[in-house]
């Protein structure tokens, strides 16, 4: 059967057996329509039925939790893990606490997370989790008993060789040390089963600058291929997270100029450059709004979300070098994409996880600017995740220029790996292709090799 032909059938299927997931949808069509080269030229993967296998995912767990909030009334949240695929390692990704979270965003972020951990090089599989919890507006108190609850319910299906997930959006050092000191409760044992923890207790230097400082290393290698570099470019970054502010902390370091951030209530534009120190203190100290940047810094601009043009997003109508979507899934309209273009832009770099729409990505891929997916240059992340679980395993803590330059490494890596595959079929520079064959090639074989599991 010609390999489109078999696609649509997976993607049909795929709507039918799972109704209102667009974002699966959305990622799974991608990822199977990129891959056509490879199955045309090797039929194992569909005489093994590969696709059929790889698109379902290993184990879907949906649980109740239940919590107590500071006024003594039981609230419930849902909570998810899908353990979507130990091909090559135990399962590896992150947990999302987010009021938008539902079974279809973590299905899709776990079968991204198949490709990206393979790229890595790296023996780690893909899964994804969350709830529906949101933190913002909780007590530090709330936030402890509802990761209790969430956690007792997780920790039967995890594990240091089994499951280990990390943080994501809604879950950061706070969230992690709560699981993580439930996990130990419950089960007596104090081993690596959570990623980004304390560095006392066995976490990572470097961990929490990790996305945001591969995303800019993998952004420089592919400006390297084409005899470019980062240095005097102006830069539109998205969020203001640990992915964005780190990106920002190390364009600076490039000589780059990063020019925005935003957040769920608007955009900031400084022409001279993001003032770091602010947005810092701002994010990571004060917790406001971005709104509280303009009040400091008057040069620079604030658009409230009420003011975005319409069918996009402001930052990507600030004129630029390069972009980096840094935020969140489909952020990055046809409209922003045609917008970047015009301006002059040379170079999208993914830094969230599918952060560009179906339609903008199209269009892109057909325009002359250049196009780093996700799941290669946000994958610094999950690298250094696996980088902690390698000191846990031996007892040990690397200083963060040792783990810097591993990473530095690992995106190098990366990049080469999938700028090859995509010479390799004809496609030079088209890295959504080269990295979704290169991750799914690594993962196919090995399923053959262990058989019909």
């Amino acid at each position: 059967m010609p390999s489109s032909k078999k696609i649509e059938e997976i993607l049909d299927y795929i709507k039918e057996c799972s109704p209102g997931q667009d974002e699966f949808y959305q990622a799974s069509q991608e990822v199977l329509y990129s891959l056509r080269p490879l199955l045309n030229e090797d039929s194992r993967y569909l005489e093994q039925n590969i696709l059929e296998r790889i698109v379902v995912p290993e184990r879907s767990i949906i649980f109740r939790v239940n919590w107590v909030d500071d006024v003594g009334k039981i609230q419930t949240n849902l909570g998810y893990r899908v353990q979507f695929n130990s091909a090559i390692g135990p399962y590896k990704g992150g947990l999302r606490f987010h009021p938008t979270v539902n079974l279809g965003i973590v299905k899709f972020l776990g079968f991204e997370q198949i490709f990206k951990n393979a790229l890595t090089g790296l023996q780690i599989g893909g899964a994804k989790g969350g709830s529906n919890f949101d933190p913002k507006g909780k007590s530090d108190n709330e936030v402890m008993r509802f990761c209790q609850a969430f956690m007792s319910e997780l920790y039967k299906h995890i594990g240091n060789k089994r499951d280990v997930p990390a943080g994501d959006i809604g879950v950061g050092a706070r969230e992690i040390g709560y699981l993580f000191g439930q996990y130990k409760k419950l089960t007596g044992e104090f081993e690596g089963v959570l990623t980004g923890k304390g560095l006392n207790w066995g976490g990572s230097k470097a961990r929490k600058e990790a996305t945001g400082y591969g995303s800019v290393y993998f952004a420089e290698n592919f400006l390297n291929a084409y005899d470019n570099d980062l240095k005097g470019k102006r830069c539109t970054i998205s969020g203001s997270g640990n992915v964005a502010i780190y990106t920002i902390e190390k364009l600076y370091e490039f000589g780059a100029l990063p020019i925005s951030c935003s957040d769920s209530r608007g955009t900031i534009y400084h022409e001279k450059g993001i003032d770091l120190e602010t947005l810092k203190a701002i994010k990571e100290i004060n917790h406001e709004s971005l709104e509280a940047y303009a009040s400091l810094h008057t040069d620079a601009i604030y658009t409230p979300v009420s003011h975005y043009p319409t069918d996009g997003h402001a930052v990507w109508h600030i004129a630029c070098d390069i972009a980096f979507p840094s935020a969140t899934q489909n952020e990055l309209t046809l409209t922003d994409a045609k917008v970047l273009e015009k301006n002059g832009c040379i170079l999208i770099n993914e830094g969230a996880n599918m952060p560009t729409t179906a339609e903008a990505l199209e269009y892109i891929r057909e325009s002359k600017m250049l196009f780093a997916p996700g799941k290669a240059a946000n994958a610094g992340g999950v690298a250094t995740s696996q980088l902690e679980m390698s000191q846990n395993a031996s007892m040990a803590q690397w200083s963060f220029e040792e783990v810097d330059i591993k990473l530095r490494t690992i995106m190098q890596n990366i990049f080469k790996t999938a700028y090859d595959t995509s010479v390799e079929f004809d496609c030079e520079g088209d890295l959504v292709t080269g990295a979704n064959i290169a991750g799914f090639r690594k993962v196919a074989d090995s399923m053959i090799d262990q058989g019909s599991v």
